[in-house]
């Protein structure tokens, strides 16, 4: 196995080691995490679509559809109590994004992981029993829960256990499993609605106790991350695992910068206050910027609702399943072209070619939808190359989204955050996902109702922000050690105005400039 050294451009820094077995396996299991909320959106969307779930929950919308199928294609499906059934989760995970922050930094990360997988676990219990309406929202807001404290203790755990020239690879392990457990969920989808008695569904949510055990179990005997057990004060269990984690006995430089952090992390007495500070202003910003940007690409219209929107524009039910099927095996192939180029290319050239790419895929898509449905939302009869070609642009934008926006969007924030801030930091994060994906998810189809192909434009509107934001304020951070990523806030044209001068009025620069100030007066 090849060495590997995190090098402190600015100190001149080495931190000795490898990627050994040991990190790439825990590495692996703990990024299973992401299987839990993969399999939601995935799932989701298709059992919306089955006619017998839509009788048995929602039948006005089954009314509706069943009625006229030369109808406004944009309305079928809207109505506010089906988007409720999928948002509703995105809300709870976002409350419980904010707990989990206490969790993860005084009991770990680990056990974090295993809170949100037993949650996951009841709530995919009580939605494939689900006998009313009632029963489906409870088990959506446990699903939530689960899904809110493994999205913030996860990424964390994979910045902090991996080798720095290896973060972007193994922490993208994460997104790898949204993307598996997205395909998953599609396939599961495609096949179970073809059940004869219409109880397929059934089997589709209750499904998601597999990955819930996958995630549990793992955890289980998942070990703690160096830093974890450092902020915890167990100093020698945190060094013996040092060493194991980078396959050499040489640890003292990167274990004093640990403890040196987690020093500094004890004096701050209120995480989320700190984070209002001067110095900690690049941080937030990316912390909410980032995450609500990824929301606004548009892809959760895609994911969540692929099945419907494939069905809305002119595929049976059987060909837009197997439609959302394409879009995740895309999903998940794009994603390995990220994973074996974010640490040699870097995250910046990925966010801006994945911005540029989706932007031209939106107006293409707008445009062929909009050419073919007008604003009656009446195709008539709808060509199958025509509907191949919408395909096509679809699967174009996916794969972008998935080898940029999709995974940075959970790596970035995870690695640039200091120790005395990170908990807090992530939890920031993690709930603005949550937010912008509980709005995106609850307005989605009554925007189609109302703006119809407008809405891709809409969304192409916040992908060209979010490019020009990513070119001008996001330094790059491939192959800086996690603990000393300060350097690049304090190089950067913009936000060198913040950290630079708190950290120079906090390092005794103030009196030192008076002195000197005095001196040439003399």
């Amino acid at each position: 196995m090849p060495a590997v050294s995190g090098i402190d451009k600015g100190n001149g820094r080495v931190y000795p080691g490898y990627l050994t077995p040991f990190v790439a396996i825990t590495c692996i299991v703990a990024a299973m995490g992401g299987l839990i909320f993969g399999y939601d959106i995935g799932i989701s969307g298709g059992v919306t679509s089955m006619p017998s779930f839509l009788k048995s929950f929602f039948p006005s919308v089954y009314e509706k559809q069943q009625a006229n199928s030369s109808a406004n294609q944009y309305c079928q499906y809207n109505s506010e109590s089906l988007t409720l059934f999928t948002s509703s989760l995105y809300l709870a995970a976002l409350i419980a994004s904010l707990v989990a922050s206490s969790v993860t930094r005084k009991f770990g990360r680990k056990w974090s992981m295993l809170f949100g997988g037993v949650l996951f676990l009841a709530g995919a219990l009580i939605n494939g029993l689900a006998q009313g309406v009632w029963m489906l929202i409870v088990g959506r807001l446990l699903l939530g829960f689960g899904i809110g404290f493994a999205n913030q203790s996860v990424p964390l755990y994979l910045s902090e256990m991996a080798p720095s020239k290896y973060r972007g690879a193994l922490n993208i392990g994460f997104q790898l499993s949204i993307t598996v457990g997205i395909l998953v969920a599609n396939v599961l989808n495609f096949f179970f609605a073809k059940i004869k008695g219409g109880w397929g569904w059934r089997l589709s949510l209750g499904g998601a106790m597999v990955p819930a055990l996958i995630i549990t179990v793992g955890s289980v005997f998942l070990p703690d991350t160096p830093n974890s057990m450092i902020e915890r004060g167990q100093h020698d269990e945190a060094r013996k695992q040092l060493r194991k984690v980078r396959g050499v006995n040489d640890v003292d430089g990167e274990f004093n910068d640990l403890v040196a952090a987690s020093e500094a992390s004890k004096q701050v007495e209120h995480p989320w206050r700190n984070l209002l500070r001067r110095k900690y202003r690049p941080h937030l910003t990316m912390a909410v910027l980032i995450p609500f940007f990824q929301q606004f690409t548009g892809i959760n219209v895609i994911m969540f609702y692929a099945p419907v929107l494939f069905d809305t524009i002119g595929f049976g039910n059987d060909a837009s399943l197997m439609s959302a099927v394409i879009t995740g095996l895309v999903n998940v192939s794009a994603t390995f072209v990220s994973i074996c180029s974010v640490d040699k290319w870097g995250r910046r050239r990925l966010f801006l070619e994945g911005g540029a790419q989706m932007l031209i895929c939106q107006a293409v898509i707008a445009a062929c939808i909009g050419y073919k449905f007008g604003v009656d939302g009446n195709p008539g009869e709808l060509p199958k190359w025509y509907a191949f070609v919408v395909v096509i642009f679809i699967c174009i934008y996916v794969a972008a989204f998935a080898w940029s926006w999709g995974p940075l969007g959970w790596l970035v924030p995870s690695e640039i955050f200091p120790l005395e801030i990170r908990s807090a930091a992530q939890s920031v994060n993690v709930s603005v996902n949550m937010a912008f994906t509980f709005l995106v998810a609850q307005v989605f189809l009554n925007m189609l109702c109302h703006l119809k192909f407008g809405l891709f434009i809409f969304f192409a509107f916040f992908v060209v922000l979010m490019t020009i934001f990513i070119h001008f304020f996001l330094p790059e951070t491939k192959g800086i050690p996690i603990e000393e990523m300060g350097q690049v806030w304090k190089n950067h044209w913009f936000w060198s105005r913040y950290v630079g001068q708190d950290d120079f009025l906090a390092n005794g620069g103030l009196e030192m400039h008076k002195e000197e100030t005095a001196v040439n007066n003399v």
